[in-house]
């Protein structure tokens, strides 16, 4: 179930990022946020397995998961399918979905990578929603390398949270869809939360 652009996201949005001056629209203030907010926890020194780590991990999945919306992404990777759903299909699917997401974001406690996080626009869309344009500066075998990642946001009450993440042009609703709809045609709704569970355990 973990994609490679899953991996991306978790390791973007957990190490320290460095804003581009400049005025922040709602959008781009929810991302910087996230970043710094996250980033700040995983500054702590703990050790690996002790009481701290575990206390560090349940903050950051908290922050997660005021930033992250997955409800709403796992709705809209579903699209195909969600009218046919029970309510109590529904709750286990987006509950599995969740713990999946945010076991990767707690993984990311132990890695050692650095990132510059360079803010480079924010639009509003007709829908409503707002797509703020990143780029990730990094290395890759010593060379300098970077990455654009766009969040899109809604607005939920009066926060902006994120429902999606596009990695050089692939978002996460896009190829979460792609998974699914595979497996469902292949092995049914059953299926689908099956291998979800499988990967969870694991």
């Amino acid at each position: 179930m973990t994609s490679r652009v899953v991996l991306v996201l978790v390791s973007l949005l957990l190490f320290a990022p460095i804003a581009q001056a400049g005025k922040d629209g709602p959008g781009t203030k929810a991302v910087r946020s996230a970043n710094t907010t996250i980033a700040g926890l995983l500054a702590k020194e703990v050790a690996a397995g002790s009481a701290e780590e575990k206390e560090l991990a349940t903050q950051v999945t908290a922050s997660v998961r005021g930033f992250l919306d997955v409800d709403a992404l796992g709705e809209r990777a579903l699209a195909d399918h969600w009218s046919k759903l029970s309510d109590a299909q529904k709750t286990e699917y987006l509950t599995l979905l969740r713990g999946l997401i945010e076991d990767n974001y707690v993984k990311g406690l132990r890695a050692n990578l650095e990132y510059k996080v360079v803010y480079k626009a924010e639009s509003k869309q007709a829908d409503g929603t707002r797509v703020v344009k990143t780029e990730i500066k990094t290395k890759r075998r010593g060379r300098a390398y970077t990455v654009k990642v766009d969040y899109v946001l809604e607005q939920d009450g009066k926060a902006w949270r994120c429902f999606d993440v596009l990695t050089d042009g692939v978002g996460l609703v896009e190829n979460y869809r792609a998974q699914f709809n595979k497996i469902i045609g292949k092995d049914g709704f059953d299926g689908l939360i099956a291998k979800m569970k499988k990967k969870r355990a694991s």
